[in-house]
């Protein structure tokens, strides 16, 4: 009862009719399904939707005022910027994002944590191995990023920083590093996902933060249910 009336209160009917307004753009639209695979800086939406930047930061704002997004500076060059969804809003919508059909190949500095537990988490969710790797390797996985693997009942036991070597076909590539992503020379279909760094934190918090944000991102592309393109 008490959730029938929340539901139905009108300042919730009014956040949710705000959300539905803000999608009623076409190009917003595009935007929300092309942010639920990858976060994306303003010059890539740009050209990938045909846009000036003016006219960007128009829809860019629109969004940002209903919580569908949040801008932030790249931990890897601060110059640089990335839009990402804000995953919480989306409990109310559905999203027509992209389900990789290759398999999943997680990417970060160290490989130490977050493309680790990326690749722990998409395998627990999906039941489909899938790896990881660095472009510069640590000597082994953190000890936090092991901790939280635990704590959710994945185990991180045995697994080892590696290099990325090549990257073959039908393979669909995640930076969850800033560092990463802005080092190598991705691909048009790579994704990317903006996730601080916890080790630099060092906190249990920083680590179950990392934990909650991968597992959000990968339940709103499995649950879009169509192909990538």
């Amino acid at each position: 009862m008490v959730a029938a009336m929340t539901a139905s209160h009108p300042s919730h009917l009014q956040r949710r009719a705000a959300m539905h307004a803000a999608l009623s753009e076409p190009l917003r639209l595009a935007f929300f399904d092309d942010l639920a695979a990858s976060d994306r800086s303003p010059r890539v939406l740009a050209d990938r939707h045909g846009l000036p930047t003016n006219l960007l930061a128009h829809h860019l704002d629109v969004l940002e005022e209903v919580g569908f997004i949040s801008r932030g500076a790249s931990s890897g060059d601060g110059r640089r910027k990335y839009v990402r969804l804000v995953h919480d809003p989306l409990v109310t919508l559905t999203v027509s994002g992209a389900v990789p059909r290759g398999r999943m190949l997680f990417l970060c500095s160290h490989n130490s944590a977050r493309s680790q537990l990326a690749a722990a988490l998409w395998t627990s969710r999906t039941g489909q191995s899938c790896s990881s790797a660095g472009t510069h390797p640590a000597d082994r996985v953190h000890p936090g990023a092991v901790a939280a693997a635990r704590r959710i009942g994945l185990s991180l036991d045995g697994a080892e920083p590696v290099l990325l070597g090549a990257v073959g076909r039908g393979v669909q590539v995640v930076t969850v590093c800033d560092r990463a992503h802005e080092e190598l020379d991705p691909a048009a279909d790579w994704w990317h996902w903006s996730i601080p760094d916890p080790v630099e934190r060092g906190t249990r918090s920083a680590f179950d933060d990392v934990v909650a944000d991968l597992g959000a991102r990968i339940d709103t592309i499995l649950s879009s249910g169509t192909d990538a393109s």
